[in-house]
């Protein structure tokens, strides 16, 4: 018996040994907040908010402005890469080469607010984002329709969301998203994209995942619990966790 146990204890540690080298490691994001155009005073806060989303819910957080490390090698060991407050042309040809096979290699993408007002020039961007900036009034109270209560990012919330943020106009719409909430225009003043005004949707492009949120220009997004559980969906629908 003492024979027994003294085997048994030899191969045990090493079993258990390989068994924490094999155990799965937590799935990795990128939050890239790089501007070239009017820089978010919420980056900050958006950042933290995103790396306590990840601490919370078992994934970890990167965060960079530097564009060169948009390269297959750097994101191929990313869940999904959230485009956070980002403005401007952002990327060499390299950079959107590495971008483009990252998506279609099945990567994910999470775009927050100013993600639309990033890469005019670049159709593919476009397609991938779902639509581009085009202006906004003043901030005010406005009142949102969650018209998609079944995905991940809105199950949470009321049928009715009411809630003071900037709220954008958009251009070149793609007719391919999937349209999660909308905006009431006659809530507010200054809209101009009519009774079907989408303030955040999600599709698949190109093998990869995407999904997009108007909200979150303020600092104050950063600590309200509706918008953060909203945001905590959307990068996890981009990461691949649940698909809706």
């Amino acid at each position: 018996m003492k024979n027994l146990l003294l085997f048994l204890c030899f191969f045990s540690v090493p079993l258990l040994m390989r068994a924490g080298y094999d155990r799965p490691a937590l799935p990795r994001i990128l939050v890239f907040s790089k501007t070239q155009g009017f820089r978010h005073s919420s980056i900050a806060a958006g950042k933290a908010a995103i790396m306590k989303l990840g601490k919370e819910n078992g994934f970890l957080v990167d965060t960079t402005e530097n564009a060169g490390y948009f390269t297959s090698d750097s994101l191929k060991k990313y869940a999904a890469v959230v485009f956070l407050q980002t403005t401007g042309d952002i990327f060499n040809a390299d950079q959107k080469a590495g971008f483009e096979k990252y998506i279609k290699a099945g990567g994910g993408f999470a775009g927050v607010h100013a993600a639309t007002d990033t890469e005019y020039n670049w159709p593919w961007y476009g397609g991938l984002v779902g639509a581009y900036f085009v202006s906004h009034p003043k901030q005010q109270v406005a009142t949102l329709n969650v018209i998609d209560r079944s995905h991940i990012s809105t199950k949470h919330l009321p049928a009715v969301w009411i809630r003071k943020d900037e709220w954008y106009n958009f251009k070149n719409l793609s007719k391919d998203i999937k349209v999660l909430i909308t905006i009431d225009e006659k809530s507010y003043t200054g809209g101009i994209n009519g009774e079907l005004h989408p303030m955040a949707w999600y599709h698949n492009y190109e093998g990869g995942r995407s999904w997009y949120t108007e909200l979150g220009h303020t600092e104050e997004s950063y600590t309200e619990e509706n918008y953060l559980k909203h945001l905590l969906g959307g990068i996890r629908y981009a990461m691949g966790n649940l698909k809706k």
